[in-house]
C-alpha cells in the first residue's frame, strides 16, 4: 500500500465515529425494549424504517456474512455452522448501520486467477491484491463497529439488567 493511499485510510478512520454509532444503536435498543441482538437488529430496522430480516443460508467458501439490500429492506445472510454469530451478525449491523454498500458473493470469493494458480504451485510470488480503499474503511467500520457493541452488550449483560445502565450512560451524555 503507498503512502499517500494509507495515509487517507488512516485520516478517515474514526473511533469517534463508531462510538457514537454504537451509543445510537443502543439508544434504539432501549427505546424499543430490545433484549437480545436479534431484537436489536430488528429495532435498527424499525427506527430506520426499513426493516431488517436475518436469514442463514449458504454463502461462498470463505463468506461469513452478507448484507443485501433490496428497494424496501435489508437482509444480513449469515453463513451456515458460523465460528461466531454473534461477531457476525453484530458486523453485517455495522455495514447496515454505516450505509456501506453491499457486495456479492462473487467479489466477496476469491477468484482462481492465473497468478494466483502460478502461486500455488510455487512458480510465482503471490499476487498483489487491488488496493480498495473504501472497501477497506467499510470492513474496518464494520468490525470495529461489531467489536465495540458485543464489548459494550457483554458488559451491561453481565449486571443482568442493562436497561438501567443504558439509561445512566444517557444521563451522563
Amino acid at each position: 500500500m503507498t503512502d499517500a493511499v494509507g495515509r487517507s485510510q488512516r485520516a478517515r478512520r474514526s473511533h469517534r465515529r463508531i462510538h457514537a454509532a454504537v451509543d445510537a444503536v443502543l439508544d434504539v435498543a432501549v427505546q424499543k425494549h430490545a433484549g437480545s441482538l436479534l431484537e436489536i437488529v430488528q429495532a435498527v430496522g424499525e427506527s430506520r424504517e426499513r426493516p431488517i430480516t436475518v436469514a442463514v443460508d449458504d454463502l461462498a467458501p470463505g463468506v461469513w456474512g452478507q448484507r443485501r439490500e433490496y428497494a424496501d429492506h435489508d437482509e444480513i445472510v449469515l453463513a451456515r455452522s458460523l465460528p461466531s454469530e454473534a461477531r457476525t451478525l453484530a458486523h453485517e449491523l455495522g455495514h447496515v448501520v454505516f450505509d456501506h454498500p453491499g457486495a456479492t458473493a462473487e467479489v466477496a470469493a476469491v477468484a482462481a486467477e492465473d497468478d494466483l494458480i502460478a502461486y500455488m504451485l510455487g512458480t510465482s510470488a503471490p499476487p498483489e491484491p487491488p488496493v480498495d480503499v473504501d472497501r477497506d474503511l467499510h470492513e474496518w467500520e464494520a468490525e470495529a463497529f461489531a467489536a465495540r457493541l458485543l464489548q459494550r452488550l457483554a458488559q451491561l449483560y453481565r449486571g443482568h439488567s442493562w436497561r438501567p445502565m443504558l439509561r445512566y450512560d444517557e444521563a451522563l451524555g
